[in-house]
Order: structure tokens, then C-alpha cells, then sequence
């Protein structure tokens, strides 16, 4: 499969649209025996929600009437906006869609319950390979759950194939709307988790103060104060000081959970609060990077906020704190790349989990197949 094209779908917890990329992808190993992955970005695109569908997904975080019937319904235009995105970045490629293998799409988060041994995933998998006609990946998390474990995050296994040095100790922060890391030593276990938020109360505390629905650069976080009284009281949330393997989302870490923390400061200007919320997150994925770490790298939309990098810097000096693209991968593609290759790993048959991240009593193969349709004629 060295050489063949698969299509990775993402829509985050951020809520902001879907990320489509067109990739191959190939192995090299080296004389130390270290198997690095190789990837070919050939396309992407980008298809924003509209800003119904994102209220639509907002409400569905919580139960509500007719909620089954809605949930169907918004599967559907997910499907719908996932398949465009797939076509656009096939466009981009300046490929026939007919020409990909296959396409791996996550489905967008509502619930993430692994105490109970299930995470909801809105999509209509069915749907894209009728609007494709090419095989269709989905519900990758189900497996690992089943097996035990947290059905996330997921992302870990491609940084260990993509980022992996045989050198460096390195980690990997995904900062989407919840924040993941990875850790990478040169020999050894790979380990991560989800640290907390990542960019979700950033953008919720924006959305109630401005137009918009995220601050751009960390703009107006910077132009605030910590709180060190706020910050205390936000990482006593339990949920910090939990051990691995853990994951969350919106299910913890959403409007009234920030409310309830603010109670008790009812006068802190918003700006600073902004500020504080950027502490937050950056105070939580520092305190998950290894001390033996010499080097981390971000990716998601956290990698373009200005303040949240210089933060994260001065929480982590002397070590290294830049973009994946210093790696040769865009910030912007590495979790749509994830489940592209993922989709790749199951129709391999080959496992796409690592269970020293998720809690998984093993390996498991990922992912549920839909196959396509290729026209007849």
C-alpha cells in the first residue's frame, strides 16, 4: 500500500468545520532498527460549519426533546459535509476521488462516557461511501472501548509511527478543543493522554464576550492577567490529578464547569479571565511533558495561537517548543493524516491502538469498513 492514496476526515472538539487530506504513506527502517513513517500530502481542504450546525452540536452535548431524531439528522449533514471535503481536497490533489483507496472519518464527538465503556460519534459512514463510492473507515474508537480501554486519544500511535525519533526525546501536544499528549522517548514505552482543555473554554469564554468564535493569535488572552486564585481553583478539578490512562471532553470541561468555577470571583475582568483560561491550558500540557523530554511539538488550531506557544515556552524552557511543521507536517493536517492512516492500519488488518495510552488489555484493529460503490457503468 506504499503507494496508495487514502483520504482522513477530522471534525474536533472545536466545532470549527472539517479538515480533508489526501496522503500516501510508506515505512522506511533504518540501521538502528527505528521504523519511521513516511507521508506524501497530495491535497486538503477545509469546509467550515455552518453556524446552525454548530449550535445544532452544542445542544446535542446535553440531553434534550426529539433527541435521537436530531441526532440523526445532524449525522446526515456531517455525512454530507464530509464527503465535500473529501471531493475538495481530491480537487486540490488533482485526483478522481475513485482513485483513493479509502477514506478514514472519525465523526464528530458529542459523548465521551469510557467509565461506561462507550464514546458517541455523530456520522453516517454509509452515507459518505454512497456519496463517494469508495470504502469508508469509521467508528474507531468502539474496539478499544470494548477492550477495556478509553477509545482514546487515538492520535498517539501516528505521532509514534510519523514523529519518533531515534534520538530525541520529543513530545507531541495535539491541542484541539481538548489537548492530548504524547510522549516519545528514542527507546522504550510510548505513553499519553488527554491533559484537559485545550482550546474549548478559550473559545466559549470568547464567544459569550465578542463576535466570533475564537481569539485569534490569543489576542485578547494577552491583553489580560493571570488570576493565580482562578488558576489555583481550576486545577483542583479532580480530573488533573487523575492517572492515566484517562481521556475527556465536553462532557467535563464545558460553560457551567467554567461558571461554577468563576463563582467565586465575580469581579474579575473578562479579559483576565481569558488570560487565565490560556494559563490553564498551557499550565495542564506542561505539567504532562516528560522532564526527560528535550523537545515538544504542537498541533491543532493551539499551534497558531501566539500566546498560548509563548506560554507553553516559558512554562517549558530550555526545551524546544515549535509547530509539526518543523517536522515537515503541518500543524493543520496531522490529525486528519492520524485517521487517514488509520484507515489505512485496518485495511491492513494491522492494530491502530497503543494500549499503554488508552488502558486496552491489547492491540486492537480499529475501525468498522463501508464498502464503496464504483460505478458500473
Amino acid at each position: 500500500m506504499a503507494d496508495t492514496l487514502f483520504a482522513g476526515i477530522m471534525s474536533g472538539t472545536s466545532l470549527d468545520g472539517v479538515d480533508a487530506v489526501i496522503a500516501s504513506f510508506s515505512e522506511e527502517t533504518n540501521t538502528s532498527l527505528h521504523c519511521q513513517l513516511h507521508c506524501q500530502l497530495r491535497g486538503s481542504a477545509f469546509v467550515p460549519f455552518p453556524p446552525t450546525l454548530r449550535e445544532t452540536l452544542l445542544a446535542l452535548q446535553s440531553s434534550g426533546d426529539d433527541e435521537l431524531a436530531r441526532s440523526a439528522r445532524v449525522a446526515n449533514t456531517l455525512a454530507d459535509l464530509y464527503a465535500q471535503a473529501t471531493l475538495d481536497a481530491a480537487r486540490q490533489a488533482g485526483v478522481n476521488v475513485a482513485q483513493l483507496r479509502a477514506v478514514g472519518v472519525h465523526g464528530q464527538t458529542v459523548r465521551h462516557c469510557p467509565s461506561e465503556t462507550w464514546s458517541y460519534q455523530l456520522n453516517h459512514p454509509a452515507r459518505v461511501a454512497e456519496h463517494l463510492g469508495i470504502d469508508v473507515v469509521a467508528d474507531f474508537r468502539s474496539r478499544d472501548l470494548a477492550a477495556g480501554g478509553q477509545g482514546a486519544p487515538l492520535v498517539p500511535a501516528f505521532h509514534a509511527a510519523m514523529f519518533r525519533s531515534a534520538s530525541k526525546h520529543r513530545g507531541i501536544a495535539n491541542i484541539g478543543g481538548i489537548a492530548n499528549l504524547t510522549d516519545l522517548p528514542p527507546h522504550g514505552i510510548v505513553s499519553g493522554f488527554d491533559t484537559g482543555p485545550g482550546n474549548m473554554l478559550l473559545d466559549a469564554w470568547y464567544a459569550r464576550h465578542h463576535e466570533g468564535t475564537f481569539d485569534r493569535n490569543g489576542a485578547w488572552a494577552a491583553s489580560g492577567k493571570v488570576s493565580p486564585a482562578l488558576l489555583a481553583a481550576m486545577l483542583r478539578e479532580p480530573y488533573f490529578d487523575k492517572p492515566p490512562p484517562k481521556s475527556t471532553g465536553r462532557d467535563l470541561f464545558h460553560p457551567a464547569w467554567l461558571a461554577a468555577q468563576l463563582a467565586a470571583f465575580p469581579s474579575l475582568p473578562p479579559a483576565d479571565v481569558q488570560a487565565t483560561l490560556l494559563q490553564l491550558t498551557a499550565t495542564s500540557i506542561a505539567a504532562a511533558v516528560s522532564k526527560n523530554a528535550e523537545e515538544l511539538f504542537i498541533c491543532g488550531g493551539g499551534a497558531y495561537n501566539t500566546a498560548l506557544i509563548n506560554a507553553l515556552s516559558n512554562l517549558l524552557r530550555p526545551r524546544v517548543v515549535s509547530a509539526t511543521d518543523a517536522l515537515g507536517v503541518s500543524a493543520q493536517h496531522v490529525e486528519a493524516l492520524a485517521f487517514a492512516w488509520l484507515a489505512r492500519e485496518t485495511l491492513a488488518r494491522r492494530p491502530g491502538n497503543l494500549p499503554t495510552v488508552t488502558g486496552a488489555k491489547g492491540h486492537r484493529i480499529l475501525g468498522a469498513i463501508y464498502p464503496g460503490v464504483p460505478e458500473t457503468g
